[in-house]
């Protein structure tokens, strides 16, 4: 079973969750455009109960770094 973040991705996105890893970046998955990337960003503040920065979203440039950014603010992602 894919964790909460893959999950998330893969609902926003409209790709099976094992098409995604952390790996996955805007240039791998052809569905993640720019629309699709400010979605992800209100998706991921509403089921994690978080605010990102400008710069936070800019840095989330794969799940893996978006994680990261994530386990930073103290999210549970298990």
């Amino acid at each position: 079973m894919a964790d909460k973040l893959i999950e998330l991705f893969a609902d926003e996105l409209g790709v099976d969750p094992s098409e995604l890893s952390d790996e996955s970046n805007p240039e791998s998955v052809e569905r993640w455009d720019s629309l699709a990337a400010m979605r992800l960003v209100a998706a991921i503040e509403s089921e994690f109960n978080v605010t990102l920065s400008g710069k936070e979203v800019m840095k989330m440039r794969t799940i893996g770094i978006a994680r990261e950014v994530l386990l930073g603010k103290g999210v549970a992602l298990d």
